[in-house]
């Protein structure tokens, strides 16, 4: 099957409709990825959803999409947290049907928030479950490592995240 090329893109508030079934898609999809239930993103309100989507354009953090045509494919988000410098990577989810490296949905959005992160810190963190082999090998050979530190899970204590970060400087 043929697909449209890929379109990186920010979001925006009036994203939030398709920001919301995205989002739901991938807590149906993967539901330990992620620091929410379905049975809560259900019932988030509206207001929710397009601060969310307006996350896009902030000078702190970035909403990306990747598209297909019209179709979103992706997502991926990179924040800065108050009185930090190191930005960390968020909410990463591919469809389905464009995960691989011959789709290359995910690369194109790493590579897009790279370059945002990289005019505002030297490294770019993430979070990845303990369990999650599949995204921390992709990370690694993205030129992530794990840094030995780990964290709580948000949604169950006695399982972990592992923290791993990557340098953005040549």
């Amino acid at each position: 099957m043929k697909h449209s090329p890929i379109v990186i893109r920010r979001t925006a508030e009036s994203d939030w409709q398709e920001l919301r079934e995205q989002r739901l898609e991938m807590l149906e999809d993967t539901p330990d990825a992620f620091g929410e239930r379905l049975e809560v993103a259900l019932d988030h309100p509206e207001t929710e959803w397009r601060m969310r989507a307006a996350r896009g354009s902030s000078a702190s953090s970035i909403g990306l999409v990747a598209l297909s045509g019209t179709t979103w494919v992706g997502t991926m988000g990179v924040y800065v947290p108050q009185f930090e410098t190191e930005a960390l990577l968020v909410g990463v989810y591919v469809t389905p049907r464009f995960r691989g490296a011959k789709a290359g949905v995910a690369d194109a959005l790493l590579e897009a928030s790279e370059n945002w992160a990289r005019h505002r810190g030297s490294t770019l963190a993430l979070h990845v479950h303990e369990d999650n082999g599949r995204a921390r090998a992709y990370y690694a050979k993205r030129g992530f490592h794990e840094t030995g530190q780990r964290i709580p899970y948000l949604l169950d204590v006695s399982q972990s995240e592992l923290v791993m970060v990557k340098s953005l400087t040549a």
